[in-house]
């Protein structure tokens, strides 16, 4: 693979990775893709730094509503959405693994901020930006923007 979900990937493993796909480009042309997607210079690109790139950009009626989304569950408004702002806004009562008592309502908050929070690295916090890139991707895959608006409104109430 290119980029592996679990890692990060240096220049030989990408260039290897567009190899393994079939593409034929100069060395050039690869290291100017390499520098591209390596938006923080490390010499290696993360899975992130690879979506962020291939993703076409959300418009600004997306956008918008995903921050109002965001807005709505960022109680405290520090910009941070943590289980403290999730009280009073997810209900947690009818989550199965609460329901079955195999959870307490702190796991299932914890539960629902790590699907928000970049892959590999939960925090238990989620960021405006890890917000929207999360939503970039769920948009990435939604053609229709009446579709889109309908999703995040019946979603999250708006």
């Amino acid at each position: 693979a290119v980029v592996s979900t679990q890692s990060t990937g240096d220049l030989y493993e990408f260039r290897k990775g567009i190899s393994d796909y079939g593409l034929v480009l100069e060395e050039e042309e690869i290291k100017d893709m390499f520098s591209l997607i390596d938006v923080d210079h490390s010499g290696t690109i993360s899975f992130d730094e690879f979506l962020k790139q291939l993703r076409p950009p959300m418009n600004k009626s997306r956008r918008g509503l995903v921050l109002k989304a965001f807005n709505k569950l960022d109680k405290t408004g520090d910009g941070v959405i943590t289980v403290d702002d999730l009280k009073g806004v997810y209900d947690v009562t009818k989550h199965p693994k609460y329901v079955s008592g195999e959870w307490t309502d702190e796991q299932v908050f914890l539960k629902f901020l790590e699907s928000y929070d970049t892959p590999n690295q939960a925090d238990g916090l989620v960021t405006k930006e890890e917000f929207m890139n999360y939503y970039s991707g769920v948009s990435a895959s939604i053609d229709n923007d009446a579709y889109f608006d309908l999703m995040m409104r019946t979603s999250w109430k708006l």
